[in-house]
């Protein structure tokens, strides 16, 4: 019998951070779940960092840990993001999907812990490997784009039958992102069973784009001044001008 990605093995990444701007914003804790097959015992491992700055009352209220906790319990930023990304390049040259609840956010906010701690893109990070990236968001959305309601990774747990225990923890989300994209494979077998991990990573990024511009022509009509970026799993850093970096040459606007 065939089997399909959301059979076998997959590994799971989630972060718990200071806030919502992959910008600016810190690692607080870290999770990678790795399991191989639905229903098998999962390995978990996880991360506590100090991030070097205050974490604001509105992240403490939603993750639970407090400046106290990283000071006494947390390793410095700059081992732990080093960590992270080893984790994950070792997934990645074993073949395994990762799955990443809305990936342009965590893997983001990793991208720019590495510019700031080590003077790394996640590219260069992963050393060569190449991350396939499972998201549910974007999963979900292609199979049932019209469905009304939020799709937070709570909202699709609900939706899908999936327990979600102790969320906005790194480690509980983490299992249940990975039980999530598990059921949402299952259940559309047609639509997305059919295609290896790596194809569906290819096509997420055009799902994406299109959900996004979607978004987008929403927020213009609205007249809601947010901007949606269309970039999937990663966004592309920018100067100061909001041009894109070049890895080689720097900001496009020089080259």
């Amino acid at each position: 019998m065939q089997q399909h990605w959301y059979t076998g093995p997959l590994a799971s990444f989630d972060t718990e951070t200071t806030g919502v701007d992959v910008e600016t914003d810190r690692i607080v804790s870290a999770a990678l779940v790795v399991q191989l097959a639905p229903g098998a015992p999962a390995q978990t491992t996880t991360w506590l960092a100090d991030p070097g700055v205050p974490i604001p009352d509105g992240a403490r209220a939603v993750h639970g840990i407090t400046d106290e906790q990283v000071r006494a319990y947390g390793r410095p930023a700059r081992v732990v993001v080093a960590e992270v990304t080893r984790a994950l390049a070792g997934q990645a040259r074993a073949g395994r999907p990762v799955v990443v609840m809305n990936a342009p956010y965590d893997l983001t906010l990793l991208d720019r812990e590495l510019r700031r701690h080590h003077g790394l893109t996640l590219n260069a990070g992963l050393g060569g490997a190449g991350l396939v990236v499972l998201d549910p968001r974007v999963l979900d959305k292609h199979v049932d784009r019209y469905r009304k309601g939020r799709r937070t990774l709570t909202d699709l747990c609900a939706h899908y039958g999936v327990d979600l225990t102790g969320a906005h923890d790194a480690a509980a989300d983490a299992t249940a992102a990975m039980s999530l994209i598990r059921r949402i494979g299952a259940r559309y077998p047609a639509a997305l069973g059919g295609l290896s991990a790596a194809e569906l990573h290819l096509r997420q990024a055009v799902w994406h784009a299109a959900q996004a511009r979607g978004l987008q022509a929403w927020f213009d009509r609205s007249g809601t001044p947010e901007r949606v970026d269309v970039s999937w799993p990663l966004r592309p850093a920018r100067c100061m001008c909001g041009r894109r970096l070049d890895p080689e040459h720097g900001c496009e606007a020089a080259a």
